[in-house]
């Protein structure tokens, strides 16, 4: 979302350029760019002189979880002025910084960080400095007030009761948005959440076309993010992928908003690929972490926070204005699931795509999981539950399905023989393998937090 207060932003940190006689940028509090000042200073627009991390929050707009934890580490969080960090080479933080929180009545909202030199700015200019720093704070509180406001309002809508609830809900929305209420819309759906801390929420900067977002609960214990994104076209859903991926970023970093808590240091060889590049956790796209519930080829349950490094995305039909948003989020979430429970489909899964699964998210769970697999889903039996699954996917074909096992021929008859032993089921039966099939797959799924599209 394009901040309203956007000019104003550049003008205070221009100021503060001024005031310290050093090029300064603003940061929000989850170390996404929102501004640097320009300063015509040769030595310090000379690209030597930045470091690997200050080089990426300008080319990406955002720094990693694990730097934010790192500069976090020096209390910037709970100071109330400035901060002096000293140069770190081995993190990727060659030069020094001196960190300005910007807080308002009490609250960090955002820092303004500068390249620290020797002598550097008296305390006199750091003063001046941190009486901008208020203003700033004045404006980040407004617009984190309307994000809240509108949080409220997506939230309302996407849990309200059908009928008049639900029209009272989305006209409340309407009326938010303003123009932004108007043309094609979709909705993304971001699970398991790793965090049900409200300070972890994400926000919807730095996502182009997001205009809303909020947390809900996801199955018994987890939590999950939906996003309300507005499309140029309906046929082009980059900006929602973008959306989901961001996100995907964030929760796969296993802090939620990559906090101080179990992050790494810059530089950290654990943590990236090389000096400045931090990037700690599972990226989108790395199926290595994705865990799933009920997996006949095993897993734990994508409802367990303790599953966030393989959390999902889905993305809804594109929709023309907001009528329609509690059908949208009901794809986004069983898209979401459908991604969880087959990693094919992932990390980001399009409802148009998602297959059988659009008619498996629409089952009452107790329906999904049929008891006629309940003994082959049993974890003695796990193996046969997979033949099973592999030969249902590969129509029915032997040759096909022994070599995806990469087993003989004549171990999978044998293992077929035991299944339809085991369920009772007739394996040459199209209905007999269909209801196996849909009961394998259904198993798998995530309980999400929607009980159908008719909800």
């Amino acid at each position: 979302m394009t901040s309203e207060h956007r000019g104003d932003y550049e003008e205070l940190v221009d100021e503060i350029s001024e005031l310290l006689g050093a090029p300064a940028t603003l940061e929000n509090r989850d170390f996404e760019l929102i501004a640097f000042g320009a300063y015509d200073s040769e030595g310090d627009l000379d690209p030597s002189a930045l470091d690997p991390v200050r080089t990426r929050s300008i080319l990406t707009r955002r720094s990693t979880a694990a730097v934010r934890a790192w500069f976090e580490g020096f209390g910037i969080t709970r100071a109330t002025g400035p901060v002096r960090i000293p140069p770190t080479p081995e993190a990727g933080v060659y030069r020094g910084r001196i960190c300005l929180p910007v807080r308002h009545r009490g609250v960090v909202h955002g820092y303004v960080w500068l390249l620290d030199d020797d002598p550097g700015p008296s305390e006199r200019q750091l003063s001046a400095a941190m009486r901008v720093t208020a203003r700033i704070g004045a404006l980040l509180a407004d617009e984190a007030q309307h994000g809240a406001d509108l949080s409220r309002e997506l939230r309302a809508v996407l849990t309200a009761e059908r009928g008049w609830q639900s029209e009272m809900a989305i006209a409340e929305l309407r009326t938010a948005l303003g123009a932004r209420a108007d043309g094609p819309h979709t909705v993304v759906c971001v699970a398991p959440w790793p965090s049900a801390d409200p300070d972890d929420a994400p926000s919807v900067r730095g996502m182009p076309g997001a205009t809303a977002l909020c947390t809900l609960p996801w199955g018994a214990t987890a939590q999950c993010v939906a996003v309300l994104v507005r499309l140029r076209s309906p046929d082009v859903l980059t900006p929602a992928t973008t959306a989901a991926g961001r996100l995907l970023e964030r929760a796969r970093g296993g802090t939620g908003s990559g906090d101080a808590r179990g992050g790494t240091g810059p530089g950290d060889p654990r943590a990236g690929t090389g000096p400045g590049d931090t990037r700690g956790g599972t990226r989108p796209g790395d199926r290595r972490g994705v865990t799933r519930p009920g997996d006949p080829r095993g897993g734990t349950g994508p409802g367990d926070p303790s599953a966030s490094g393989g959390a999902c995305a889905g993305v809804a039909t594109p929709r023309s204005g907001l009528a329609e948003l509690g059908a949208s989020w009901w794809e986004a979430s069983a898209a979401a699931r459908a991604a969880l429970a087959e990693p094919r489909l992932g990390p980001v899964a399009q409802w148009a795509a998602i297959g059988p699964f659009r008619l498996l998210t629409a089952l009452p769970p107790e329906v999904a999981h049929d008891p006629v697999a309940r003994t082959l889903l049993a974890p003695v039996h796990r193996e046969l539950a997979r033949t099973a699954e592999v030969y249902l996917d590969c129509a029915g074909q032997a040759a096909r399905a022994a070599a995806e096992l990469g087993i003989h021929r004549q171990t999978l008859y044998y293992r077929l023989s035991r299944i339809e032993k085991l369920t009772g089921l007739d394996l040459d039966d199209g209905e007999d393998r269909l209801l196996l099939h849909m009961t394998l797959k259904g198993a798998r799924l995530s309980p999400g937090d929607t009980p159908g599209p008719s909800g």
